[in-house]
């Protein structure tokens, strides 16, 4: 409600406060792993070996995947930030390039420290054999089993913390996106109102609405519940990475067939169209195994509710397709490539102007110290 630029700064300080705390279970975990805690406990790769990774072989790994899609959703978000930011030119390959370092260190890293220092059988663990404190983090499990005290707490508050930033920043996604399929006909017009200060009122209202759900949360079937919206969000981040790369394929389509020069792109994607095949391809067989896994579910026989929960993504992308193609009365499922629009709402920069800038922030970047240079790159 207060404008992309508090919505800015109130990213920037929840994700200073999740970086630095990262960064520092990144370092304990470490020293715990190596036995320097109070335990003095050298945990190496025992539970690698004993109970072992990668539980159930290949099923179990697929029965991850849309918890794991949920996980490392948002990073798209950085396209709608790009829309309203006052230089996209500079801000989003700065923005690309940061969140995939991110992923690799913060996430990867912190994932490696946990299942080196946590088992996957740990009753205290979501899913686990005992149902005790099944609501338990991860994080916190791997503090307490170091012997650290004290810290614990520091993780929940900080977990909160996360919690409130993947709220706000679900709000902004969810509202914009809302806006420009109002300005599109694909949504009711009156969410497309925007005031004097930029801001989608209406979309922001009723994206809003949605946190409603959060009141599951003091239901008996919490868990059910929450297991279904997992299930949802999680396989829509997969079709959305979908569109994401088939959108891409055909962008690079219409730009070669409409004899456009890669040139006059502001940002390219460094993997280019090949990058996108190979998204697609690996997305639809996320969905492929998912499906399957769906159909014969982990440990259990085939029912009808475990297939609705792990695959209910489907059916809902698919009744919202159809739902606007009758709507539209438009049955034409692709534009021709030398029918797509390429200019409308197009911003045309200067750039050579924007080669010099680049030219001189690089001269700059070299007469720094190494350190100042690789903070840079990363924040």
């Amino acid at each position: 409600m207060l404008g992309v630029r508090w919505y800015g700064e109130a990213e920037f300080a929840f994700c200073m406060i999740k970086v630095i705390t990262v960064i520092g279970f990144i370092i304990l975990g470490i020293v715990l792993i190596c036995g320097g805690g109070p335990n003095h406990e050298f945990v190496g790769g025992k539970y690698w070996r004993n109970p072992g990774a990668f539980a159930n072989g290949f099923k179990g790994v697929c029965s991850v995947f849309v918890t794991a899609a949920f996980s490392f959703g948002g990073t798209e978000m950085i396209g709608l930030g790009a829309a309203e930011s006052a230089n996209p030119a500079k801000a989003l390959p700065k923005a690309i390039r940061q969140v995939f370092l991110r992923i690799t260190i913060f996430y990867l890293g912190t994932i490696v420290v946990i299942a080196t220092l946590v088992p996957y059988n740990d009753g205290r663990l979501m899913n686990a054999t005992s149902s005790a404190d099944a609501t338990t983090s991860p994080f916190v499990i791997a503090i307490v089993n170091g012997g650290v005290r004290g810290l614990p707490s520091v993780i929940n508050a900080v977990i909160l913390i996360a919690v409130l930033s993947v709220g706000n920043a679900s709000v902004y996604a969810c509202s914009r996106s809302l806006n420009s399929l109002a300005e599109q006909g694909m949504a009711p017009k009156w969410t497309g109102y925007v005031d004097r200060k930029g801001r989608p009122l209406f979309a922001i209202i009723v994206t809003n609405l949605f946190g409603l759900f959060a009141f599951i949360a003091a239901s008996d079937k919490q868990d059910e519940a929450f297991n279904w919206l997992l299930a949802l969000s999680g396989l829509s981040s997969i079709f959305t990475w979908m569109s994401i790369n088939f959108s891409h394929i055909r962008f690079r389509a219409a730009m070669k067939k409409q004899g456009r020069s890669l040139d006059d792109l502001v940002f390219r994607s460094a993997t280019g169209v090949i990058g996108s095949y190979y998204g697609l391809v690996m997305n639809f067989l996320v969905l492929a195994a998912t499906f399957w896994l769906s159909l014969f579910p982990l440990g259990e026989s085939p029912n009808a509710s475990a297939f609705f929960q792990g695959y209910l993504g489907l059916p809902t992308v698919l009744v919202c397709y159809i739902g606007y193609k009758i709507y539209s009365k438009s049955w034409r499922i692709l534009i021709l490539a030398e029918d797509i629009d390429l200019d409308t709402g197009r911003h045309i920069p200067d750039m050579d102007l924007i080669r010099q800038e680049e030219a001189e922030l690089a001269s700059q970047m070299l007469q720094k110290p190494w350190w100042r240079r690789a903070l840079a790159y990363v924040f």
